[in-house]
């Protein structure tokens, strides 16, 4: 479940009630994660009522704000009898360098492997795919070198997430993404808005915003040409916004070939 964010989780419950049914159910254990936040404690307290309101009765949070934390064999044991993984918003980065290739990473892998769901918002769902934002913004046009793209917790191949994306404006920032990755899906989700995946093939959008895909498989464009700092030319690039109740059997053929590589294998 790909999350776009949102400043007030507590008001979620469709998203959370979703994952909660993704997880197996209000008995199924439930993990949130907030490696990616500063002020964990204040994040666990407003999530422990969201997912309480949306039916999860066995609810817990793990934190792990550095390496250090991240090698206990306590939190990857409990993140083991998890169904579900949940990772909160914060910073991507702080996420990644905290648990990226640790025993806990390893540990999300394997859970997910042997069936578990995973959720990330906001930062939690950027580093979610192979591939994830940094940093970096490209306000009014799309802008070579403007954005910078690093590696994610891995568990989503051939795609680049953004989130708080209608709410944020940020579609020349997902645009400057894919001119350089054009062989990646570009995907922007809006705030209280899930996109979900799964390993059988299935697609939904849940919420009330959108998401919207950037798909520059047929572009044209004179990247390499232009210096740093200058709009490239970007022609023939194609936008795709799925509303709430979207799923891919609805999808027209020309959207599969995107969408395949995003939805199998889920952690290779």
């Amino acid at each position: 479940m790909i999350v776009g964010g949102t400043e007030a989780p507590a008001e979620r419950t469709d998203v959370l009630g979703r994952f909660v049914q993704l997880c197996g159910g209000p008995a199924s254990p439930i993990v949130v994660l907030t490696a990616a936040s500063t002020t964990p404690d204040e994040v666990w307290a407003a999530y422990r009522p969201a997912f309480a309101a949306a039916g999860a009765r066995q609810c817990e949070q793990v934190h792990a704000g550095s390496r250090e934390e991240a090698a206990d064999p306590a939190l990857a044991a409990r993140l083991a009898q998890a169904r579900g993984i949940f990772i909160t918003g914060g910073d991507q980065k702080r996420l990644t360098a905290a648990i990226g290739g640790t025993p806990l990473h390893e540990a999300i892998r394997r859970a997910v492997r042997a069936g578990a769901s995973i959720g990330g918002t906001s930062a939690g769902a950027s580093a979610l795919g192979v591939h994830m934002v940094t940093d970096g913004r490209a306000e009014f046009s799309p802008e070579k070198g403007a954005v910078g793209m690093g590696a994610g917790l891995g568990l989503l191949p051939q795609c680049i997430i953004d989130q708080h994306f209608s709410q944020r404006h940020r579609i020349n920032r997902l645009l400057t993404l894919i001119a350089a990755n054009p062989e990646l899906a570009g995907i922007g989700v809006d705030e209280d808005t899930a996109m979900v995946l799964t390993g059988a093939g299935a697609l939904e959008v849940v919420g009330p915003g959108a998401v919207t895909l950037v798909d520059g498989r047929h572009m044209r464009t004179n990247l390499a040409d232009v210096e740093r700092g200058e709009i490239p030319l970007m022609l023939d690039v194609r936008v795709h916004v799925l509303p709430t109740g979207t799923a891919l059997e609805t999808l027209p053929e020309v959207l599969r070939p995107l969408l395949q590589p995003v939805l199998a294998p889920l952690v290779p």
